[in-house]
């Protein structure tokens, strides 16, 4: 009774122990990964903490220590599994021995989950995405365009526009499309009549985006201003104008939706019909 008794306070204190140990190395990588983010190699140049790579660094401060705290659980776990094992005197050898033959057989049947893993530690040490980007991936022929909720070594969980959590494994995409990373273009197409004066369009356009760019509410998301890009072509009646801008990361569909507004404005002032 009393070697009974020994055993279930060993267990419960390793227990406990492990339960102290994985909230403070979670804590401690949470310190240790935001202060090493705050200047990284990158392109073969230090980069720090400046207001326009702020968010950036923020989606992979959150990315790093979602996988370093898991892997940091599981070893933790895994460790105190075989300390309990060992103090309620289960023959290691000869279950390792048999969880051996097991591994083996599962193995030849876990190659795609094997190429997850390479694939997960290829995309967060190579920095491709992070929790927070906006990414279109490309599987078997069709696409999936979401937010990154969460990067793991084997899946990411991407949520799309109508709600839908995919679970995508990291193996699968045959190309992904970070559509947030750095910064974004905002590519824009506009349609006038035929015999529309184009340095008019131009000066308009050009004009239109300057004021945008100037405004106090979009400046800081507005790297470069939109301006006209080039005649696309003129077809079927109509002149098609296409105009770029730069701006920061996932700000290019707000900045697009102004713009065009603007621009409705500006053109009916004008006397521009827009087709």
């Amino acid at each position: 009774m009393w070697l009974l008794n020994n055993m279930i306070f060993q267990v419960v204190l390793t227990i406990i122990a492990a339960s102290v140990l994985v909230t403070i190395v979670r804590m401690t990588i949470t310190r240790l990964v935001r202060r090493l983010v705050g200047g990284y190699e990158y392109a073969g140049r230090v980069v720090h903490r400046k207001q326009e790579n702020q968010i950036d660094e923020q989606k992979r401060e959150r990315t790093l220590i979602a996988l370093f705290r898991t892997a940091a659980s599981v070893l933790i776990w895994l460790i105190t599994l075989i300390v309990v094992l060992w103090e309620l005197r289960v023959n290691l050898a000869a279950l390792l021995t048999g969880a051996g033959l097991i591994g083996v057989v599962v193995g030849l049947g876990a190659q795609n989950t094997i190429r997850d893993v390479l694939s997960g530690l290829f995309i967060i040490g190579e920095n491709q995405y992070r929790v927070g980007d906006i990414v279109t991936f490309y599987i078997a022929g069709r696409d999936i365009t979401g937010v990154v909720e969460d990067v793991t070594i084997r899946i990411t969980r991407l949520r799309d526009t109508d709600g839908k959590l995919h679970i995508v494994r990291n193996g699968s995409p045959d190309v992904v499309a970070n559509q947030t990373f750095g910064y974004a273009n905002v590519n824009i197409d506009v349609d006038v009549a035929l015999d529309t004066d184009i340095d008019k369009v131009q000066r308009v356009l050009n004009e239109v985006g300057v004021a945008l760019s100037e405004d106090a509410e979009w400046k800081d998301s507005i790297v470069d201003p939109i301006t006209f890009l080039r005649l696309d072509s003129f077809e079927g009646g109509t002149l098609s104008i296409k105009a770029l801008g730069k701006v920061e990361p996932s700000m290019q569909w707000a900045v697009a939706g102004e713009f065009r507004r603007r621009l409705v404005k500006a053109f009916a002032k004008n006397h521009i019909a827009i087709i």
